[in-house]
């Protein structure tokens, strides 16, 4: 099957999470609008959380969560509500991607961010406010804590064996767990759009 290029293609993934508990994080927050006059994706993982990350004269903010030595390597934020609202600018997961991040787990997506990220190879993960209170308490007490993310069993297991099952678009999975952006799932029937034709 053709995948999209730096496909992500899901099985499992296994890792540490960085914990941005801020409600309503918007796009411009996540990739200010100065980074969109690019055409390349190459580097946009510098400018995420730009303002957030580094002082004016770009030296890094020691305080912020992914200038800490413990996050570096992270796949997986954890985030507050209502994550990636604001405007359409499908750089917010371009820069998530390009820095490293595989997964969200957020009690809210805004719709098009979440569109975005399923079609660029990024997991958004909707749990409930319980399940992300036990998320935060469990990196609080064990800033290199795992998770495991199963997408073909639609599963979030946290220490301990505990499974949460996450609800995901059949269409995204599908693309997703094959590698596919949505034309190559189109050409991936070319045989039988070629059969048809003729």
């Amino acid at each position: 099957m053709p995948q999209f290029t730096n496909a992500v293609v899901y099985t499992a993934l296994t890792s540490r999470l960085v914990a941005l508990p801020i409600d309503n994080i918007d796009t411009d927050q996540i990739i200010p609008a100065r980074y969109l006059k690019v055409t390349d994706k190459a580097g946009l993982g510098e400018g995420l959380f730009s303002d957030w990350r580094y002082h004016p004269d770009g030296t890094p903010r020691s305080g912020f969560v992914l200038n800490r030595l413990e996050n570096q390597g992270a796949q997986i934020l954890l985030a507050g509500d209502n994550f990636g609202c604001g405007s359409s600018r499908e750089h917010a997961p371009w820069a998530l991607i390009g820095y490293g991040f595989r997964a969200i787990i957020s009690t809210s997506f805004a719709d098009i961010f979440r569109n975005n990220a399923l079609k660029n190879g990024l997991l958004p993960i909707c749990v409930d406010a319980g399940t992300t209170a036990r998320l935060l308490k469990l990196v609080e007490n064990s800033p290199t804590v795992e998770l495991t993310i199963d997408l073909a069993a639609q599963t979030l297991t946290l220490p301990g064996s505990e499974a949460v099952i996450f609800p995901v678009d059949s269409f995204a999975k599908t693309c997703l767990l094959n590698g596919l952006d949505e034309l190559n799932y189109i050409l991936s029937f070319s045989d039988k759009i070629t059969a048809y034709e003729s």
